[in-house]
This record gives C-alpha cells, sequence and structure tokens, in this order.
C-alpha cells in the first residue's frame, strides 16, 4: 500500500475517534449536569491532527496533475463552440414536434 493511503486512513480514524470521544464527553457532562461548552483540548488537537493528514492524503494520492493541451486532437472541447454558457438542452421545445405543417390561409 502507499503511504499516503495509509496516512490518510490513520487520518479519517482519528476522525472518527475524535467525534465518539466527543459524544462520549458531552454524555458524561449530562450525566454530571454541567454545561457543555466544547470538547476537552486533546479532541481538539486529535481533530486537527486527523483533519491534517486527511488533507494531506488528499493531496498527494491521487498523483501528479497533468497538463491539458489545448490543440490536441483527442480534447473534445475543442470541436464545442465558444459560447458553452448559452447552449441548453433540457427544454421543452422536445415535447413539440419537429415539423410543423401549417400553412396561412388568403
Amino acid at each position: 500500500m502507499d503511504v499516503g493511503l495509509l496516512i490518510g486512513l490513520f487520518g479519517s480514524l482519528l476522525l472518527a475517534h475524535s467525534a465518539y470521544s466527543t459524544i462520549q464527553y458531552r454524555g458524561m457532562v449530562k450525566i454530571v449536569e454541567e454545561e457543555f461548552s466544547g470538547p476537552p483540548m486533546n479532541v481538539l488537537m486529535e481533530l486537527v491532527l486527523g483533519l491534517g493528514f486527511c488533507v494531506w492524503a488528499a493531496l498527494s494520492v491521487p498523483g501528479k496533475f497533468l497538463s491539458i493541451q489545448p490543440y490536441s486532437e483527442e480534447n473534445r472541447l475543442v470541436s464545442l463552440p465558444p459560447n458553452l454558457d448559452f447552449m441548453i438542452f433540457n427544454h421543452r421545445g422536445k415535447v413539440f414536434p419537429a415539423k410543423i405543417n401549417t400553412k396561412l390561409k388568403p
């Protein structure tokens, strides 16, 4: 296995454990009848560390970014018109027949 994948798995386990610890701490605070102001500092540090591991793994696991060659024949976007913002494919016009055989009466 790749090291980045193992670090991402470890980070997600840390995030799950910090969530469980927060739920457990909140239940303990309810039993003691105190006000819940937030999780303890060790849970917050675990949360930040797990988040850091997950972000690092998400940036390193997928691999290297490749550049897009704009004038390549394999690039399908080159053949489309430049005004893609105005192309609408889902509209009510598909309900109507393609040819309308109406003639003006004199």
